[in-house]
């Protein structure tokens, strides 16, 4: 057995269902114990129903690991040694020999896979477009990536290690491009990993309103004015309606923010939650499944009646969801959540101004949203687009219209500096 060095890789295969893992997943989604609930039907107001919940586990029930094993398995997959870790990614490099390294880092309750069909297309420069080296990892704890064994792998650490990862790769200077966590850790490698980091494409901005600094008060006067104007008129009055959404405002605050309660147990008590998520598949799809409802883009007449938006697929959330069992991830994967809020990481993420160039795709159904004008004190803003539909996962719900904005900016990045 070849035992790698620290920044060493080597190549890995998605692997298949054991016979064992598959026979255990059959038995315990056909013998379920299904919760106690109200009769009166309150939509989701409650968290997942029960007639969504089974309705996905019914389709569990037949569905093929191995047709979505094969469509990941045209990818070139590695694992990267990277703090005594296994790291996995995706790595396809493009034929254009004007392509821009990018990474795509996925968020929580997501994996890489959340980018499969965007891959391709990047790589390929679909249309004639901006054509990228894609380079797409599992998060530590996440996936095909190993878990971490001790404390402290929030979001500093997890910066260090994707920046690791790309410049181990031999990318000196790349994009990124995230969503969710990945936008989160997005914000500390743009800050802090800034001399590889070059630029910086997020559907979840994370950054400060025009606080009256010193920079601001001589730059921006106008824009400090009107943020206090909104404290007493309120947002919507001044900013426009929708425009400033702060889902992510209070972490574990669930009576200041009803959505939030996911992250107070994660961020609190990860452990106590995590043996019915390993031991129960549908416990495990429930707690996904209500994510990839609320935080999607449905008609306002089949909100409460769906359980999927029609632009997610029943395969694809299956396929994140089957990740999630085969690998036992769960548990790991919500430590970051813990971790985040211990070692209180998000003040520290919201504070630094961006300085390399900045591109905000705003989506009409993320969990937040932030006015142009804080972006534009906040960051060197150099691309904004609000779209008219999607949510919080647009590399599965519109991945023409994030295909589009990341060739966007990449291409205004690479006309800035001819040696990306």
């Amino acid at each position: 057995m070849h035992f790698l060095s620290e920044g060493e890789f080597e190549p890995f295969e998605v692997p298949e269902f054991s016979k064992e893992k598959q026979q255990q997943l059959i038995e315990k989604i056909t013998n379920v114990v299904w919760p106690n609930e109200l009769e009166k039907d309150y939509g989701w107001t409650l968290g997942a129903p029960s007639w969504a919940v089974k309705s996905l586990v019914k389709e569990w029930q037949t569905f093929e690991w191995e047709e979505s094993r094969v469509e990941m398995a045209q990818w070139h997959h590695y694992r990267m040694k990277i703090e005594g870790l296994l790291i996995h990614y995706v790595h396809e490099r493009s034929s254009n020999p004007h392509a821009v390294p990018i990474v795509l880092l996925h968020g929580w309750p997501s994996t890489f896979y959340e980018f499969h069909k965007i891959i391709n297309p990047l790589r390929d420069g679909l249309h004639g477009n901006q054509a990228f080296h894609v380079i797409a990892p599992s998060l530590p704890g996440f996936g095909f990536s190993d878990a971490p064994t001790e404390k402290g792998y929030g979001v500093a650490k997890m910066a260090s290690t994707i920046n690791a990862l790309m410049v181990n790769l031999g990318y000196d200077k790349y994009m990124y491009h995230g969503g969710d966590w990945g936008g989160i850790i997005g914000k500390w490698i743009a800050t802090r990993h800034n001399d590889h980091c070059k630029a910086y494409h997020t559907n979840l901005p994370m950054v400060l309103p025009p606080m009256p600094t010193p920079r601001n008060l001589i730059f921006y006067p106008f824009k400090v004015l009107k943020f206090f104007s909104s404290l007493v008129l309120g947002f919507d009055n001044v900013y426009g309606v929708g425009k400033t959404i702060l889902g992510g405002a209070t972490f574990a605050n669930a009576e200041r923010n009803r959505d939030c309660g996911y992250r107070s147990i994660q961020g609190t008590k990860p452990y106590t939650l995590a043996y019915g998520l390993s031991d129960s598949p549908v416990g495990l799809l429930g707690w996904m499944l209500e994510k990839y409802h609320d935080w999607t883009f449905h008609p306002a007449e089949r909100q409460d009646t769906e359980a999927l938006p029609e632009t997610i697929a029943p395969k694809e959330f299956l396929t994140q969801v089957s990740l999630y069992w085969l690998t036992n991830t769960m548990s790991s994967s919500i430590r970051i959540y813990y971790e985040c809020l211990h070692q209180n990481e998000m003040i520290k993420v919201v504070l630094p101004r961006v300085k390399i160039p900045v591109a905000v795709c705003a989506f009409a159904h993320d969990i937040s949203r932030m006015p142009k004008d804080w972006l534009e004190t906040s960051t060197d803003l150099q691309q904004y687009n609000e779209m008219i539909s999607g949510g919080h996962f647009p590399a599965l719900e519109e991945p023409e219209m994030l295909i589009e904005d990341l060739q966007q900016f990449g291409r205004r990045i690479k006309q800035q500096n001819k040696h990306f």
